[in-house]
């Protein structure tokens, strides 16, 4: 039985004309982790792959209006070489250094850990509490959507035929601000989270809270915010909890998961704090 077509399009236009053309049999080809896997798994079975990694714009990481821009298909170790990425915001290289091992890091995309759209994806989390929006080409052109609304259910996208995403947009970080991910994981290392806590916040000259994000990831089908008021309290633990619709798994019970998320918030936003006050 043939393979599926090959297609590495030097431009975004061509390369959405070519998932366009595919439409459900066409699969976009980042780093490839995850797509490759499922292929060889029989998961999924494409008509054509469309290699992204030609594409202007789509691999890096550059600096913009005070801000960072992040090619989709730029892999987790490029982040955690950059310095001033992970001087601005340490919980997204945290975040993206985690997926895999080291040899995976070398080929594994924020982008395609996005849009895979797995509810336990480490980078997600991190980039939702960083208020991270994407830059999207499809056939109709470009548009732009914040990083919560890509995955709508695990596996899925709001991605429409022939769209993908070209960049990963980070805002310009006030001062005496910072973030942070934490994870838990069955094993030590090199494993699917249990929960992950992405929190980014912001504090005024006296030390107080003034702006706070908390994304949880593997609690519910897609990743989810809690109550940032409740940062500045007492009660970060139970408004993380409140928002976990968790599933039993062989990884870990809903009950466990959802006690996890709250000491998972409340760790990272620890972490966050500390970072920020020492921010100027």
């Amino acid at each position: 039985m043939a393979g599926p077509d090959y297609v590495a399009p030097t431009s975004a236009e061509a390369a959405a004309k070519a998932l366009a053309a595919g439409g459900a049999a066409a699969r976009a080809l980042a780093g490839g982790t995850d797509l490759i896997v499922q292929l060889r798994g029989g998961r999924v079975k494409p008509a054509t792959i469309v290699d992204l990694k030609r594409v202007p714009g789509v691999i890096g990481v550059r600096q913009e209006d005070g801000g960072f821009v992040i090619g989709a298909a730029t892999p987790g170790a490029v982040l955690g070489e950059n310095t001033a990425l992970a001087a601005a915001w340490p919980g997204i290289v945290e975040a993206a250094t985690l997926i895999g091992s080291t040899q995976v890091q070398g080929r594994a995309s924020i982008g395609g850990n996005l849009c895979n759209a797995s509810p336990a994806a480490d980078s997600v989390p991190a980039l939702v509490a960083a208020g991270a929006v994407c830059a999207i080409i499809g056939p109709n052109g470009r548009r732009e959507a914040p990083v919560e609304a890509i995955p709508t259910a695990p596996g899925q996208t709001s991605l429409a035929a022939g769209e993908f995403v070209l960049e990963i947009r980070l805002p310009a970080r006030p001062a005496r601000s910072s973030d942070a991910y934490l994870r838990s994981i069955p094993r030590t290392e090199m494993d699917i989270a249990i929960v992950g806590a992405g929190v980014s916040l912001t504090v005024d000259a006296e030390g107080v809270i003034s702006d706070a994000r908390i994304a949880l990831g593997a609690v519910a089908p897609t990743v989810v915010l809690a109550d940032a008021a409740a940062v500045v309290g007492s009660k970060l633990d139970e408004a993380a909890r409140a928002v976990c619709r968790p599933i039993d798994d062989k990884r870990g019970t809903a009950d466990y998961r959802t006690k996890i998320a709250g000491v998972l918030a409340r760790r990272s936003a620890t972490i966050a704090y500390r970072r920020a006050t020492h921010r100027s």
